[in-house]
Formats: C-alpha cells, structure tokens, sequence
C-alpha cells in the first residue's frame, strides 16, 4: 500500500517565500538596470535614444507617479479587502505590462521627447505593479511567519530582491555595448530591458505557485474567502484606515522610509554618473564599486534579521543603519578626489545601512498596525517613500543637468558634490527619526518595537 508523502509544516512557509522572492528579484533587476550605465546619459549625442540625465530622470520618477497620486493606498485598502491572492495577481499583471511598454518604448525609433513620455508611463504602471506585489509580499510574509522568524524571512526576501539589483549591476553593462561609431542603437540601449521581461515571465509562474499555496493554507485552517478572515473584529473598515493617521509611532517609520529609501534607491539611479568623476575611475571599476552595495545588503540582510529576531532592539539597529548612511554620502562628497578607496568605502557603510534599518524596520510595523489593516499600513509606507522618491530622483537629475555634469571631468565632479549635498541632508533627517524611534521605544516598552520574535 502506497502511502501518501507530505512536507512538513514548517518547511512549507519557506516554499512559500521561495515562489514570492522571484518577482521582486525580477522587479528589483528591471528598476535598475540603467544604474550602472547612467553616465551613458550624459552624452546624448552618442544614444540612438536621444535621452539626456533630465529626460532620464523624468522617466525614472515615473516609478512613483502613480503610487503618490492616491494609486498605493487605495490599491493597499483593495488588498487588506479582497485579500493578496486576487489584488496581488492583478497588480503582478500590471508590473509586467507596464515593463513591456518601456521595452517597446525603448525600442520604438519615436523622437526623444515622444519615447520619453511612453516610457514614463509604462514606468508609471510598472512602478504601481510592483509596489503593490511588494506590499502583498510583505503581507503574505506577515501572514506565514506570525509565529517566529518573520525578521529573517523579510531579511532574505530583501536579499534575494536586491541581488536582483546586484544583477543589474553586473549583467546590465554587459548587455549594452557601443558600435565602433561610439553610438549605442535602440536595440543595444532596450537590451537590458528585454531581459528583465524574460526574468518577470519565471517571477509570474511562481506567483500562480504561490497563489495555490495560499489558497490551500487558507483552507486549511478553516479561513474562507479572498480576505483571509471571517471573524467580526478581523473585518477590514475604512475608519481602521483613519486610525493609522493618528499612530505617532507609524508615521515616524513611515517618514524615515521615505528618506532613508531616497538616500540609497535615488543614489543608485545615479551611482556611475557621481562615482566615476569623483573617484577618477574607469566605467568598469564604478560598476564593482557600487556593486559592492547591493552585494553587502545580499549578505548581511538575513543576518541582520535573525539579529533581530533573536535579540531584538530593532530601534538601535535602525539608528545606527541611518548613521552609516550619513556616513557613506559625507565620504562622497568630502572624500579626497581620484582616490578609489574611499568610493569602496563609501559603498561598503551605505550597504550595512542599507541592510541594517530595512531588517529592523519592516518587522515593526505589523508590531505596532493591527493585521486586518496591514496591507493598507505598508501602502501607507510605500507612497511617502514614492513621493519621496519621485522628487529626488528628479531632483538629482536636473542638478546633474543644470550644473554641467555633461560638459567635462570637473563639471561633472562638481555636478556630483551637489547632488550629494542633497543626499547628506536626507540622511541628517533620517537619524533624527531613528532617534525619535528609539526614544519612544525606551519610554514606552510595552509597545515591544525593541522585542524579539516569538520563535
């Protein structure tokens, strides 16, 4: 007699963020994949594209576009009321049409103002999509890992999403190359983007995966409907959503989201164009430099999150995450000129705080925001950090533009020490929260921001 063979229980929740991890990787690599060829924009000319950093800006900030007009919170309510698997598929869909419309715009042969504009809104709905999958995944991982480890299964959801942008990082160059003219053509430019779309078609398979997965866990444990939930005091109500605006403890991690996320994720869209003049180096070492970045966070993310989950104290790690960011961008500005070390340097502290305050971060919130309005809480967090986002990504841009990043080595270096004033100032503001988070924490410990995990 055959007898039936199961997994056990508790290796079925690491299936489970197997199968969610790929999408955000495939996200993850397709919203950088011009970070290491920003300086291609800086000369115009020798781009089939046509684009220049402002243009290439504008269409970068399309990311946030729609999440800050309204689209991320009411997209988080619809996902805390019809539940991840049907808001999350629909959303999933939509980061992956959005990303095909790029490609094409990209490929178009249109003027440069005209497949600017396409791009922009295939960036508007790819950056939608993918904030909204992001905010189901983190949901689903609140979900499966309520009981223990939610710190490290968020930790090595974010490693496995930013190897995405290491990807990037190290393939995207490889894909483009310049004729013997010195000119980048439309298929040379839209390579990087053709294949993040190959990557996001793998990413939409295992999402069924994990929908299935989903539905039978629910099943399981007697839970009906789309929701998740059945009893009274689970049921999602719009008032729920007014008293999140009033947790003084939410919206100062909502803010230090907004301005720390800008100091890392807006600096990358520009790493080359800032490394490169500062440091004196070759395209090729700029690319290992900021490497560097989304390899520490690929390494220490989960390490950090078993930190937290074990010994808790999640404040101070944000704290002291916030200062090694501080510290990286005062290196790049104020560091020696031409000297590569301090740019490695410079990567090396803005990774740990790129892995530090995202371990410690996340897990708070379903800490301190009721589950049946945890979707809408983490929408919340996603739109400040977007409407952030959106102004520095643009802000950046045109600061290269407007001081003469594109006229020479010391025009640029100069473009580069302003951009990174900006960056410093983001920083300073993101201590100031850490601080006022760890504060509260010490006078109010019944909240348990500084606990550990159950498990």
């Amino acid at each position: 007699m055959k007898t039936k063979t199961t997994i056990p229980s508790k290796v079925v929740p690491w299936l489970a963020l197997a199968c969610l991890v790929v999408p955000m990787f495939a996200s993850y690599y397709f919203d950088d994949m011009f970070s290491t060829l920003s300086h291609l924009f800086e000369n115009p000319s020798a781009l089939a594209l046509g684009w220049n950093s402002a243009d290439y800006g504008f269409y970068t900030s399309g990311y946030s576009t729609l999440c800050i007009f309204g689209g991320l919170i009411v997209c988080g309510m619809l996902l805390d009321k019809w539940g991840v698997r049907i808001t999350g598929s629909v959303f999933v869909g939509m980061m992956v049409a959005g990303a095909g419309l790029v490609a094409w715009a990209l490929m178009s042969g249109l003027p440069p103002a005209s497949s600017r504009n396409i791009a922009y809104v295939g960036c508007m709905f790819f950056g939608l999509g993918s904030e909204i999958a992001g905010v189901a995944v983190n949901r689903s991982i609140a979900k499966w890992f309520k009981d223990g480890n939610m710190a490290l299964a968020m930790g090595l959801q974010l490693a496995i999403a930013r190897l995405g942008t290491l990807y990037a990082f190290v393939v995207a160059p490889k894909l483009v190359s310049a004729q013997a003219s010195g000119m980048y053509t439309l298929a040379q430019t839209a390579c990087p983007a053709i294949h993040g779309l190959a990557l996001m078609a793998a990413g939409l398979v295992l999402w069924a995966v994990f929908v299935a997965m989903d539905a039978r866990y629910d099943a399981q444990r007697g839970l009906a409907g789309a929701s998740g939930g059945t009893r009274e005091e689970d049921k999602f109500r719009f008032r729920d959503v007014l008293a999140l605006l009033g947790n003084k403890q939410f919206i100062c991690i909502a803010l230090l989201c907004v301005f720390f996320y800008s100091s890392v994720v807006a600096f990358k869209k520009f790493a080359t164009a800032i490394l490169i003049p500062r440091f004196d180096v070759p395209v090729d070492a700029a690319k290992w430099m900021v490497s560097v970045l989304p390899f520490s966070t690929v390494v220490f993310a989960p390490l950090f999150g078993i930190l937290v989950d074990k010994a808790g104290k999640g404040t101070r790690w944000m704290l002291i995450g916030s200062f090694l960011a501080l510290a990286a961008h005062l290196l790049l500005a104020f560091a020696p000129a031409g000297v590569p070390f301090y740019g490695y340097l410079s990567m090396v502290f803005l990774g740990f705080g790129y892995s530090l305050v995202p371990a410690a971060m996340w897990p708070s919130v379903p800490k301190i925001v009721p589950a049946k309005v945890l979707g809408t809480a983490f929408a919340l967090v996603y739109w400040v950090q977007n409407l952030g986002l959106l102004s520095f990504k643009m802000l950046a841009g045109n600061i290269l533009t407007s001081r003469g990043g594109d006229q020479g080595t010391a025009q640029s270096a100069g473009a580069a020490v302003s951009v990174e004033m900006m960056f410093i100032a983001v920083c300073l503001l993101s201590v100031a929260l850490s601080f006022i988070l760890k504060r509260t924490s010490s006078r109010h410990p019944e909240m348990k921001l500084d606990a550990p995990s159950k498990a």
